[in-house]
């Protein structure tokens, strides 16, 4: 089977990049997946994508060697096996409360008789090679997302989930549970120190912690910290911030 860059990357001691796909397009995905960044994903919660645009978004990724990732929408096990099925080697699964939720994203993308995954990986087994279904088990990385009160009260229980990769901290969602405003780079000191907390919860438990970010002054920080991979940016974030640069500009130098 294919192996996941993101395990062996992690197993090196190195701290993998992450890009996001908010627009459900093909080739915005494949001019992504050719920028370097060690995965991509796409995102099924907040993004323009639906199920239906998983498997040529998918494709789009696999022309490169970047991990394909998707967050789905909601802890659901049919929606988590379709992405896995369309070929995902990673899942991201939001708004996680507790450790039974947690054990239930496991198990979604978990073969028997460790987790409840069906048999029939349609795609996955074209990407992944023919022993897939042997060895899938080792490969997918499954991360829940740390972002409600509920999820930060039961931190210690959700990062002992058995078959757990990693947590995900989603900082926007996660500032409102702190009674913060919602943004993404959050300075805020009581943010930072929730942010620090989780990521210490999970190497505690011999997990990874993962730290989404919107600029890369913020990601690098985040890597100091300890943090085992970040996301940095996504395509329509970069396609706005392109243009109004290129507008400001053009407007400083004809003023």
């Amino acid at each position: 089977m294919r192996q996941n860059k993101i395990k062996q990357m992690w197993k090196a001691g190195k701290c993998p990049t992450l890009g996001w796909l908010s627009i459900s397009h093909g080739m915005t995905a494949e001019a992504m997946a050719r920028q370097g960044f060690d995965a991509l994903c796409v995102d099924l919660q907040h993004g323009t994508s639906e199920m239906k645009d998983v498997a040529p978004l998918l494709q789009a990724i696999s022309q490169t060697d970047t991990v394909p990732v998707v967050r789905v929408a909601w802890n659901d096990p049919a929606a988590i096996m379709k992405a896995l099925d369309l070929g995902a080697y990673a899942i991201i699964v939001p708004l996680v409360n507790n450790a039974e939720e947690a054990a239930k994203a496991v198990a979604a993308c978990r073969y028997p008789p460790v987790g409840m995954r069906s048999n029939g990986p349609v795609r996955a087994v074209h990407y992944g090679g023919a022993d897939y279904v042997a060895n899938a088990n080792n490969e997918i990385v499954v991360m829940a997302m740390i972002e409600t009160k509920e999820g930060i009260a039961n931190l210690d229980a959700i990062c002992a989930t058995p078959g757990l990769d990693a947590v995900y901290i989603g900082p926007a969602d996660l500032s409102f549970a702190l009674g913060l405003a919602p943004r993404g780079d959050n300075p805020d000191p009581l943010h930072m120190a929730t942010c620090d907390k989780i990521l210490a919860a999970a190497h505690k438990a011999g997990i990874k912690c993962v730290m989404h970010c919107a600029s890369a002054a913020f990601a690098a920080g985040a890597v100091k910290r300890g943090f085992d991979m970040v996301m940095l940016t996504g395509d329509l974030a970069c396609m706005i911030a392109g243009a109004r640069a290129q507008l400001e500009e053009l407007k400083a130098k004809t003023a």
